[in-house]
């Protein structure tokens, strides 16, 4: 019988928004804009996600089972009842943790090669 799971080698390398959106959502769920605020933060403002590029990666990642909306709500009094929560799968867990050991390396070969001494990130 035919293995029908995912690999995780199919799907690498990541896309950058498809790594922010996954980073994003790797301590916890977040709705559609939660998830716009924390790229933001987490990229110290360097990546703005709009909402045309969040929602169309959000629809690509949902059919790849590396996120699902989420059935769990807020209170409804804490929180407005159209909006849709996304969380990882245990799939798109094992995607990211595969993408940054790839980009670690990468990294390392950087480092190795003295690429970061004396440049200056814009």
């Amino acid at each position: 019988m035919a293995d029908t799971a995912p690999q995780v080698d199919k799907v690498l390398p990541l896309t950058p928004a498809v790594s922010h959106i996954l980073l994003a959502l790797a301590d916890g769920e977040r709705h559609g804009y939660g998830i716009m605020l924390e790229v933001e933060a987490i990229t110290d403002g360097r990546v703005e996600m709009g909402p045309g590029t969040l929602y169309g990666t959000i629809k690509r990642m949902l059919k790849a089972d590396l996120i699902e909306e989420s059935d769990e709500r807020p209170d409804p009094e804490l929180d407005d009842e159209r909006r849709r929560y996304y969380r990882l799968t245990g799939f798109g867990r094992r995607v990211l943790a595969a993408e940054m050991a790839r980009l670690s390396v990468l990294v390392g070969v950087a480092q190795s090669k003295r690429v970061f001494g004396g440049v200056e990130a814009t």
